[in-house]
């Protein structure tokens, strides 16, 4: 695993905006975060959060928008990281390209646990988009990946996390000190046929069960 100094903290102070229409969400983000966080600290985390996305996006069209959920994420696990806030416990879930293994765990963990359990996922090399077979599968479950995208690993959800799963992504998964860290060694879905798929569905949804047995109610 990697050390946690391989994931870069942008500074407080921002540069331009690189898209314009990235204004309207730095003002809603930071009317959000108003007395928890600077407009500057926001906009700082929203220039980059853009601009890790942009760096592996084939198709940009919703770049801006996901930016924005990306910022909304980083900023409130900075303030639970900071104690400005409380919550239940955080479970992050990391492969490779977030597009398979971790989105899948991530969704039925918090498709099972609802409030009880604060989830995220990512990836230290994150994929254009989830895998289409990933969301079908899930589907037959009766949960919802409508929303999910790959997401770049940040130190703000690894610090504010509780628990760390890790899910092939190897050397490169971080390590901070005080979390929980588990490993789960399940077969890669990237190309698999959707039969396939849904035995690593299911493989995975046997250790979410076992780890919501662990989890406080």
């Amino acid at each position: 695993m990697a050390p946690l100094d391989g994931i870069a903290m942008p500074s407080p102070s921002s540069p331009l905006l690189p898209d314009e229409r990235l204004a309207a969400g730095a003002a809603r983000l930071a009317t959000r975060y108003t007395g928890r966080f600077a407009p500057e600290t926001v906009l700082g985390l929203l220039a980059d959060s853009y601009a890790r996305l942009a760096e592996h996006a084939r198709i940009r069209t919703h770049l801006v928008v996901l930016a924005e959920r990306l910022t909304a994420e980083r900023l409130d696990a900075l303030a639970h990281t900071q104690g400005l806030t409380d919550g239940p416990a955080r479970v992050l879930f990391v492969c490779s390209q977030n597009a398979g293994r971790s989105q899948m765990a991530a969704a039925l963990l918090a498709h099972r646990a609802g409030k009880r359990v604060t989830v995220s996922s990512a990836g230290t090399h994150p994929a254009d988009e989830v895998e289409p077979h990933i969301g079908q599968a899930l589907t037959e479950a009766g949960v919802d990946l409508a929303d999910a995208y790959p997401k770049p690993l940040t130190e703000e959800v690894v610090q504010a996390a509780d628990i760390v799963i890790t899910m092939g992504c190897g050397d490169a998964c971080p390590v901070v000190s005080g979390r929980r860290y588990l490993d789960w060694p399940v077969a890669d879905p990237d190309g698999a046929p959707i039969a396939v798929v849904r035995g690593i569905r299911d493989a995975i949804d046997a250790r979410i069960t076992e780890l919501l047995t662990q989890l406080a109610p």
